[in-house]
C-alpha cells in the first residue's frame, strides 16, 4: 500500500543527502545516514515481487528473498548507527558499532544456513506456506522477524533519545516515525506467533494475518508521516539559514569592497574551478566575508588611530567608524613599505563573543558606508 511513496520518499532522501555527502565526504555521521537510505531504498525495491521473482528467474529460487532480507536488515542496522554516532561518544559508539555489526551478520549467517538447508524445491516459500513444520522454514521466520524487532525497536528508542535535543517542530516529526517503528515491531513479534501457529495448522488463523497486515499498513503510514515532516521541518530550516546568511552577506559588500580594494590578498583562494560538488554554501561564503572584512580592518586598524587618535575605535558609533576608514583608506599609500612596524588597534569590538555579534557590528559599519557613498 505504502511501498511506492516510501520508494519515492527515500529516493528523494538519497539524493539530497548524496550531494550533502559529496560535499562533506568525511562526515560519519552523514554517511552513515546515506547508507540507510540506500539500502532501506534498495530492500523496498526488491521486496516488488516483480524484481523478486526476476531475480530468482536470472538465479535460483530464493536469492532474491536472501537478497531483501539482506540489504533491508542492514539498512535498518545503518539507521541505528546514524542515531547513535549522532549522540554517543567515541568510545560508546565503537561499542554499537561492534554489537550491531555482530548481530547483522550473525543474523544473516542464520539466514542463509537455513536457506541453505531447505529443500531447493521448498525455497520460494512465504508465510503462508504450507511447509511452515519444516524446521529451516520455520527457522528463517523465527530468525528473519526476531532480527526486524530488535532493529526496529532500536531504531525507535534512538529516534526518541535523538529527539530530545533538536528542535521542537524536528522532535514531533521524529516521534512520529518512532511510533511507526514501534508499530512495525509489534506485526514482527505477530509473524513470529503466526509462525509458530502455523507449524501444527498450516494456512491458519488468517484473520490474524489480515489484521497484522493492517497494522503494519498504519504503522508504515505514521513513518513515511514523520519522515515527511522531518524533510519538510529541515528543508524550510536551510532554505532559511541560506536566505539569512544570503541577506548578510550582500549587507557585508560594501566595507567588504573598499577593504578588498585597499587589500587585494584579503580575498582567500576561491574553490577550483570546476569542483562543483565542492562548492561553498552561502553560510560558508557569509563566514567567509565576515573573517575577510575583520582581517581588512586589522589591516587598517593603524591608519585609523592616525585620524581618529582620541577616538574609540573599540565601540564608537557605526558612523563614526565609518568616517574614520574613509578617511583612513585616504590616508594609506598605494604601496606599503614591507619594512614598516604598523600597530594594530581593536576596531568595532562587540560587546559578546559571538559571531552573531560581530557580524551586526560590521553590517552596521557596512550600512553606515553605503549611506555616506548614497
Amino acid at each position: 500500500m505504502f511501498q511506492v511513496p516510501l520508494i519515492t520518499l527515500l529516493s528523494i532522501g538519497v539524493l539530497w543527502k548524496g550531494i550533502d555527502l559529496a560535499r562533506a565526504p568525511h562526515g560519519r555521521v552523514l554517511r552513515f545516514l546515506v547508507a540507510s537510505l540506500l539500502m532501506l531504498l534498495g530492500g523496498e525495491v526488491l521486496s516488488l515481487p516483480e524484481v523478486n521473482g526476476a531475480i530468482d528467474a536470472a538465479t535460483a529460487v530464493g536469492v532474491g528473498k536472501m537478497a531483501f532480507n539482506g540489504i533491508y536488515m542492514s539498512g535498518l542496522f545503518a539507521l541505528i548507527l546514524f542515531f547513535a554516532s549522532s549522540t554517543r561518544g567515541t568510545d560508546a559508539y565503537r561499542r554499537s558499532l561492534r554489537i550491531n555489526v555482530g548481530l547483522l551478520a550473525g543474523a544473516l549467517m542464520a539466514l542463509m544456513i537455513s536457506m541453505i538447508a531447505t529443500p531447493a524445491t521448498m525455497r520460494g516459500h512465504s508465510l503462508g506456506t504450507p511447509y511452515m513444520a519444516e524446521p529451516a522454514i520455520a527457522s528463517f521466520y523465527l530468525i528473519g522477524n526476531a532480527c526486524f524487532v530488535y532493529a526496529y525497536l532500536a531504531s525507535a528508542l534512538w529516534a526518541l533519545r535523538y529527539g530530545r535535543r533538536v528542535s521542537r517542530h524536528l522532535r514531533l516529526g521524529l516521534r512520529t516515525m518512532a511510533l511507526g517503528l514501534l508499530g512495525l515491531t509489534i506485526t514482527s513479534v505477530n509473524r513470529m506467533i503466526l509462525v509458530v501457529l502455523r507449524i501444527d495448522e498450516p494456512g491458519s488463523h488468517e484473520a490474524f494475518n489480515t489484521v497484522n497486515w493492517s497494522i503494519s499498513n498504519w504503522a508504515m503510514g505514521s513513518v513515511l508521516i514523520g519522515i515527511c515532516y522531518s524533510a519538510c521541518v529541515q528543508l524550510i530550516t536551510r532554505l532559511r539559514s541560506t536566505v539569512h546568511h544570503r541577506r548578510m552577506r550582500q549587507e557585508l559588500t560594501p566595507l567588504w569592497t573598499v577593504l578588498t580594494d585597499a587589500y587585494p590578498e584579503l580575498v582567500l583562494n576561491q574553490t577550483p574551478a570546476g569542483s562543483k560538488w565542492h562548492r561553498r554554501t552561502h553560510e560558508q561564503r557569509f563566514y567567509r566575508r565576515l573573517i575577510e572584512c575583520r582581517d581588512g580592518l586589522v589591516l587598517l586598524s593603524p591608519y585609523l588611530t592616525r585620524v581618529a587618535p582620541d577616538a574609540d575605535l573599540a565601540r564608537g558609533p557605526a558612523d563614526r567608524l565609518a568616517r574614520h576608514i574613509t578617511e583612513a583608506l585616504a590616508l594609506k599609500p598605494r604601496a606599503e613599505c614591507p619594512h614598516t612596524e604598523l600597530s594594530a588597534a581593536r576596531v568595532a569590538s562587540p560587546a559578546s563573543n559571538d559571531l552573531g555579534a560581530d557580524a551586526r557590528e560590521l553590517i552596521a559599519i557596512s550600512h553606515a558606508l553605503r549611506e555616506r557613498k548614497s
